[in-house]
C-alpha cells in the first residue's frame, strides 16, 4: 500500500537537473568546497569572525555556523476546472548560529539561538557576506545576553544540569550536487485544471442536485539547496527536490455539516507522482464519496471496544502519537527529567506491544519503489545520520538526537533537522514500524469481529483514514456478519499513548507509506492496527447553516 501526505497544498511540472551525488565521507576538502563561490564567501567571512568577533570585556564565541538556504518554490492551483493562477518564488535565506561559554554550559535557549537574514541570490562575494556579518552581528550580542541570563539562572536552581549543554562531533565535508528545477508551466496549470473540473463527472450534478461547494487541484515543486559550515571544521552542500500533486473537495450535508476529502501525491521527482490517469481516477471517487457521505448515519450510542485502523489511519496515530515522543528534547534547567513529551520518563519501559518495533532509518531511500521523502544523509547540524532502534519488543530503547544531548545520550545521532530559517531539533527521518507476526487485512478483519461477539456487540468500528487531530474521514460501522456501513460526525476518544502501548492486540503486515512533505520532510511506514478498546462517540461540533440557494449551473 503507498500513500502519500501534504501538510500544505502547494503545486508544475519540474525536471530535476544533476542528480543527486552521495560521496564518501573524508574524501573531500576545504579546496573542493571553495571552488564553490557560496561556500567560499561563507568560509571566508566565518574565518574573519572566528579571528575578531569579541566584544572588550565579553567572552569569544566557542562556536559559529553559518546556513545558507537556496530556495526555488513553483505552486499553480485550479478551482472548478479554471487555473487561479501560479507563482513562482526563488530565494536565499542565511541562519547563523553563535554559541558563547563553552560545550558543557553554553548560551544557547529552549526558544531557539541565532539570527535570520535574507541571502543574495547572484552569488557576489561580498553581498552574501555582508548578510553573513550582520546576522553574526545580531546572534553574537543575542548570545552574550542569554549566556548571562543562564548564568543567573543557574544559580537560582538545586539540580544542575544532568548533560552538557553541546555535543563534540567530528567535523565532516560532504559536497552533493546541487539540484535545480525545470518548469512547464503551462503543462501542469492544463493538468490541475482538468483535475479541478472532474466534479461535472458526480453523478449528482448530473441529476440536478449539485453537492460538491469546492473542489482544488495544486502542483507545487520545491529545490533546496543546503550550505553549511561551522567553526568546527564542518562544511556540508546538499540538495533535495520535492514535488506534490493534490486534490480536496467538499459539500455539507443536509443537517450542515461540512464533509472533506483529499488526496495527494508526493515524491523526490515527478516520476514518483501518480500518472494523470492514475490520480484523475483518485480525484473522481473522492468525488462520488461525498454522495456516501452526505446520506451516511449520523453516529449513534457512544461506543466502547474494538476498532481495527486501516494502515493509512494507522501510519497517522504513530505520525501523531510516537514520532514526537522519541525525539529528546532538553528539559528546563532545574529539572531532574531526561527529556520531554510523552516518553519523557519511559526509557526501558514498555511504550508499545512486545511485538512491534521501530527503526528510524535515514538511509532507507525507497521503499517497494515509492521514494521516501523523510531520507537524508547529513543532517542539519552537519552529523552524519544514524540508523536508531526506537523501541524493541515495545520497549523505549533510545531517542532521536541532535547536538543539544540529555542525560544518558551525550552524542548526537544525526537526528538534527531543521525547518527552513528554524533551528535545528530532533526529529525523525524514515520511522518504520513493524510487527514480529503481521496478520492479513482478512484476518484482521476477522479478529475485529470475534472481539465484537465475545464482547455481545452487534457491531464494531473500521477506520479506513484520520483527518487533522485524529477526527475520522472515512469511518465505517461493521455488522456482525461483516457487512460495512459508512457512517460520519464521528469523533475518537482515548486515542493516546496509554491505547497504544495497552489497547493494541494485533498488527498488519503490509506496512503503509505515508510521505509527511511538510516543514521537515518525514516518512511513517505503519501496518494496520487493531485496538482493543476505543471510544467512538459523535463529535459536539455546530454544523453551518446551507447556503440560501444553490451554486450557478
Amino acid at each position: 500500500m503507498i500513500g502519500s501526505r501534504h501538510v500544505v497544498s502547494l503545486a508544475g511540472l519540474f525536471l530535476a537537473v544533476g542528480a543527486l551525488t552521495f560521496p564518501a565521507l573524508g574524501l573531500q576538502t576545504r579546496a573542493d568546497a571553495e571552488k564553490d563561490p557560496v561556500l567560499k564567501a561563507m568560509l571566508a567571512e566565518l574565518d574573519r569572525n572566528k579571528d575578531q568577533l569579541q566584544l572588550p570585556g565579553f567572552q569569544k564565541p566557542f562556536f559559529i555556523q553559518y546556513r545558507i538556504e537556496d530556495i526555488e518554490d513553483y505552486q499553480t492551483k485550479a478551482d472548478f476546472g479554471a487555473s487561479v493562477g501560479d507563482e513562482h518564488r526563488h530565494q536565499r535565506l542565511a541562519r547563523v548560529t553563535v554559541r558563547v561559554g563553552d560545550y558543557k554550559i553554553d548560551s544557547s535557549t529552549s526558544r531557539g539561538d541565532g539570527s535570520v537574514e535574507l541571502a543574495a541570490l547572484d552569488d557576489d562575494p561580498l553581498a552574501l557576506r555582508a548578510g553573513l556579518w550582520q546576522a553574526t552581528d545580531t546572534a553574537y550580542k543575542a548570545a552574550l545576553s542569554a549566556y548571562a541570563h543562564k548564568q543567573a539562572q543557574l544559580k537560582q536552581v538545586e539540580t544542575p544540569p544532568q548533560q552538557d549543554d553541546f555535543s563534540q562531533e567530528t567535523p565532516v565535508i560532504s559536497l552533493e550536487d546541487t539540484v535545480h528545477l525545470q518548469i512547464d508551466a503551462p503543462e501542469w496549470g492544463r493538468r490541475v485544471s482538468r483535475a479541478s473540473g472532474l466534479y461535472r463527472t458526480d453523478a449528482a450534478l448530473k441529476s440536478g442536485e449539485r453537492e460538491v461547494q469546492y473542489t482544488t487541484a495544486v502542483f507545487h515543486a520545491r529545490s533546496v539547496n543546503t550550505y553549511l559550515v561551522s567553526s568546527e571544521g564542518a562544511i556540508v552542500r546538499k540538495g533535495t527536490t520535492s514535488y506534490e500533486e493534490s486534490f480536496a473537495v467538499g459539500t455539507q450535508a443536509a443537517d450542515g455539516m461540512h464533509l472533506d476529502r483529499s488526496y495527494g501525491t508526493n515524491g523526490l521527482s515527478v516520476a514518483d507522482l501518480d500518472s494523470p490517469e492514475v490520480f484523475d481516477r483518485h480525484a473522481v471517487s473522492l468525488i462520488a464519496s461525498l454522495t456516501d457521505l452526505r446520506k451516511a448515519p449520523l453516529v449513534e450510542e457512544e461506543y466502547h471496544g474494538p476498532v481495527l485502523f486501516s494502515a493509512d489511519a494507522a501510519s497517522d496515530a504513530i505520525h501523531d502519537l510516537v514520532a514526537s515522543a522519541v525525539t529528546a528534547v532538553r528539559p528546563d534547567l532545574g529539572t531532574e527529567a531526561r527529556t520531554k513529551g510523552a516518553f519523557a520518563s519511559s526509557f526501558h519501559t514498555r511504550v508499545l506491544p512486545e511485538f512491534l518495533d521501530v527503526v528510524d532509518d535515514p538511509s532507507l531511500r525507497s521503499f517497494k519503489g515509492k521514494q521516501l521523502v523523510g531520507a537524508y544523509k547529513i543532517d542539519d547540524e552537519g552529523v552524519p545520520a544514524q540508523t536508531v532502534k526506537l523501541i524493541a519488543d515495545g520497549r523505549l530503547e533510545n531517542y532521536l538526537i541532535g547536538r543539544e544531548p540529555v542525560r544518558d545520550f551525550p552524542k548526537s545521532n544525526g537526528h538534527g533537522r531543521a525547518a527552513v530559517t528554524g533551528p535545528p531539533r530532533p526529529e525523525i527521518s524514515v520511522l518504520n514500524v513493524s510487527a514480529h507476526e503481521g496478520f492479513s487485512e482478512a484476518e484482521l478483519n476477522q479478529k475485529l469481529l470475534a472481539l465484537g461477539k465475545d464482547r455481545g456487540l452487534t457491531s464494531v468500528y473500521y477506520v479506513e483514514t484520520l483527518g487533522p487531530d485524529l477526527t475520522p474521514r472515512l469511518i465505517y460501522r461493521v455488522s456482525a456478519d461483516g457487512k460495512r456501513e459508512l457512517v460520519r460526525g464521528a469523533t475518537l476518544d482515548d486515542l493516546d499513548q496509554r491505547a497504544l502501548r495497552s489497547g493494541v492486540i494485533a498488527a498488519g503486515k503490509e506496512p503503509y507509506i505515508a510521505n509527511y512533505d511538510g516543514a521537515v520532510p518525514q516518512t511513517i511506514l505503519a501496518p494496520a492496527l487493531l485496538f482493543d478498546d476505543v471510544t467512538v462517540r459523535r463529535a459536539n461540533e455546530k454544523n453551518d447553516k446551507l447556503p440560501f440557494y444553490p451554486p450557478p449551473d
